[in-house]
């Protein structure tokens, strides 16, 4: 039986790597586009990793590799995490940067391109913040619409790869904010990919928005390039309509979930045909003994730490 490890910091507030890597078409902070990713040196699921930016650096995704082919260890950073406030006063809500994460936007040449330039996508995680807003309460398609927008000017405006959406702590009703509806999340997120067609949408499979999305005769399943279970050290196929490849059913915190657990889940995922492996919280620590317990079941090689 597994462990239920849900260690989410509350205040801080995704392309297979088989598939051909999407061109960075979104200019940077300073007006330069990144050059083309290198392809992939290796074969097997999407390997993710979630990043707490109140307390580590983005660049340690990029420290791990194969030993055997030299590859990246990871395909996907997420930087964890972005916020939807709300403005009481226009009673809207917006995309908020605490300074952890606008530290590393702002600093996106020294923080987000080594990665990218190692051909890992990196992608902004936007969470709740207790204040009511979240991405299934817009009131109508114009807001849902507006705060896409937001989402979108951020990727473009820093270079990056694309949304995750995490629906937690939003706290709906503060603030006088209404309560999860049914077209919200849908308005919201068939906006975001008219804006962005060749970027990640994500979805971390918890909360309101993640079980409403089908409204008005509008699925927008497809429309998400992964969805992952949101429960560290458990095995949980997310219940969306996606085909296996774009899918994690196991999620590990590196570091918390023992290394027979996150071993135990790497070998599920290669033997029931899935494509994708989550990880949470990669510090600063040399982990490549955590990181190997599942790079030996999914590539078939140790990983290997290079500070």
């Amino acid at each position: 039986m597994f462990t239920l490890v849900r260690r989410r910091a509350r205040t801080a507030a995704l392309a297979l790597s088989t598939v051909a890597a999407l061109v960075f078409g979104a200019a940077t902070a300073t007006g330069a586009t990144p050059a083309p990713a290198p392809a992939s040196a290796k074969q097997g699921p999407t390997s993710v990793a979630y990043v707490e930016v109140n307390n580590n650096s983005m660049l340690n995704v990029g420290k791990y590799t194969l030993e055997n082919g030299g590859g990246n260890v990871f395909d996907v950073a997420v930087v964890f995490a972005a916020n939807i406030n709300y403005d009481t006063a226009s009673k809207s809500a917006y995309l908020h940067f605490n300074e952890n994460v606008q530290r590393v936007l702002d600093n996106a040449a020294t923080q987000i391109r080594p990665l990218q330039q190692k051909g890992i996508k990196v992608v902004l995680s936007v969470l709740g913040n207790h204040q009511g807003a979240g991405f299934a309460n817009f009131p109508s398609q114009q807001a849902a619409s507006a705060f896409a927008k937001q989402l979108s000017d951020a990727v473009a405006e820093y270079g990056l790869d694309g949304i995750d959406f995490d629906d937690e702590y939003a706290e709906y009703g503060n603030n006088g904010t209404g309560r999860p509806n049914d077209s919200s999340f849908v308005h919201l997120v068939t906006a975001l990919r008219a804006n962005m067609p060749d970027k990640i949408i994500s979805l971390y499979n918890i909360g309101p928005a993640a079980s409403r999305l089908s409204y008005g005769g509008v699925d927008i399943s497809s429309t998400f390039d992964y969805a992952w279970n949101p429960y560290y050290g458990t095995w949980q196929v997310p219940g969306i309509a996606l085909p296996k490849a774009k899918l994690s059913p196991a999620a590990v915190e590196i570091g918390r979930t023992s290394q027979s657990t996150v071993a135990d889940l790497a070998r599920r995922t290669v033997g029931e045909g899935y494509g994708v492996y989550l990880t949470y919280n990669l510090d600063g620590s040399d982990r490549s003994a955590d990181v190997s317990a599942f790079t030996r079941e999914l590539y078939g090689s140790e990983a290997v730490y290079t500070p």
